[in-house]
């Protein structure tokens, strides 16, 4: 892929998106981990915890970068990242990341809770990155800093408007289609240009819509239990 084309100009921004969606609940993490240092410490914290977690970050995602190269490994991830982006459509994450008592403790819990939780991001730029290194390298490091400093906002914009998450979820959506549709011993199936962007359009319809169904069906529940919750 040529350095800053449309193709991977578009990459790029798909890689920011998906970090942006994907790692919002940053916001809450440090809050959790660094809520009993004081105001001067919490800094020191979310400074730290971004370094780790870009790092950790970098590595992870060049691994499986490298792993996708394994015949089979991008229908796997293609298929996983259909479930993670129906999930951010319909399943509310819960946090349990404990307070630390030390700075060093903050950023150790920072580090590994985010590592935990970042595994689908990691899957989702690996995939949106076609084997890139630059646009993994480049694409976390503009968006982990912007998602420690600005995640707060990030969240109420999210919260402001859920388009965002249909956005994410979209864009999680292509770019599992696209890992699928490069699977190699596929590519007797898409060689016509209408079947390969017929599909890869198919399945962001498909999971956009099973979402919609989903949270209709969540909230109509909702409203039952709250009625018979009144009528009691």
């Amino acid at each position: 892929m040529e350095f800053l084309s449309g193709e991977y100009l578009a990459a790029l921004f798909s890689i920011i998106m998906i970090d942006l969606v994907l790692a919002g609940d940053n916001a809450i993490l440090i809050g959790l981990a660094a809520r009993k240092l004081p105001k001067e410490s919490q800094k020191k914290v979310i400074l730290w915890g971004a370094i780790g977690a870009i790092v950790i970050r970098v590595i992870a995602t060049l691994l499986v970068v490298y792993l996708l190269k394994v015949p089979g490994l991008h229908l796997i991830g293609g298929v996983l990242l259909v479930w993670i982006a129906y999930k951010l459509l319909v399943e509310e994450e819960e946090h349990d990341v404990k307070a630390a008592d030390s700075v060093w403790a903050a950023i150790k819990t920072i580090i590994i809770a985010d590592a935990l939780m970042g595994l689908d991001n990691v899957l989702a730029v690996a995939g949106a990155s076609h084997g890139d290194f630059s646009l993994v390298v480049i694409g976390l490091i503009v968006s982990i800093p912007v998602v420690m400093w600005g995640s707060t906002i990030i969240l109420k914009l999210i919260e402001k408007y859920p388009a965002i998450i249909t956005l994410g979820s979209a864009i999680l959506g292509w770019t599992a289609s696209k890992m699928i549709v490069g699977e190699p011993f596929l590519s007797g199936y898409f060689e016509s240009s209408f079947v390969k962007y017929g599909f890869e359009a198919a399945v962001v319809a498909l999971i956009l819509l099973a979402g919609n169904l989903k949270q209709k069906k969540v909230e109509r529940e909702k409203n039952k239990s709250e009625l018979e919750q009144n009528v009691l």
